[in-house]
């Protein structure tokens, strides 16, 4: 059972899953889900501060904290007992690409030709970790949500600012690997 569980997952069965939790939240009577609200409700139980976009009652929405942490502990259980020893399956066409742009480490799901420890305080660190990071936090508050919130549950409710949001990430994810990666990373 161990081995089956730890094989990646073919699309169409994962697919399904993921979309399957739509309904049961709709069956639940919950209309909102993503990730980054939950970033916003572990504010508002530890630092409410007087801070008004913390005033709200988020013990309503502890199922969203609790989602959360099952994440974590999922994450952990697949890394240390559900490890698969395979490596990490590459399209060659993306290798040849990332290998033209400098990128030789194919062995783990981050390079560590870019993510690798050394790489933090160089100038394609701080562009990648802390300018990124600053874009990707920015875009989904200006958003009003992550790629999880809109691309999921807000396009199975017909959302139009989901729709919206969802083709900006999709052209802010084109713009990225076929024009400015291509750049920081030369």
């Amino acid at each position: 059972m161990l081995q089956w569980l730890s094989q990646p997952w073919p699309w169409y069965v994962a697919g399904p899953l993921i979309g399957l939790t739509v309904p049961l939240l709709l069956l639940l009577g919950n209309k909102q889900f993503g990730i980054s609200s939950s970033l916003r409700h572990v504010c508002a139980a530890c630092f409410p501060a007087g801070i008004d976009f913390f005033k709200y009652d988020w013990k309503h929405e502890i199922w969203n904290l609790v989602f959360v942490a099952g994440l974590f502990l999922g994450g952990l259980l697949a890394a240390t007992l559900l490890k698969n020893p395979e490596p990490i399956q590459i399209a060659d066409a993306t290798k040849l690409a990332l290998s033209e742009l400098g990128v030789q480490d194919f062995q783990h799901l981050l390079p560590s030709d870019i993510f690798g420890w050394e790489h933090i305080l160089s100038a394609k660190g701080i562009v990648f970790f802390i300018l990124g990071g600053f874009l990707v936090g920015f875009g989904t508050r200006y958003a009003g949500g992550c790629t999880s919130g809109h691309s999921i549950m807000g396009l199975s409710t017909f959302q139009l600012s989901s729709l919206v949001a969802t083709i900006f990430f999709m052209v802010g994810g084109f713009i990225t690997t076929h024009l400015l990666l291509p750049l920081f990373l030369n």
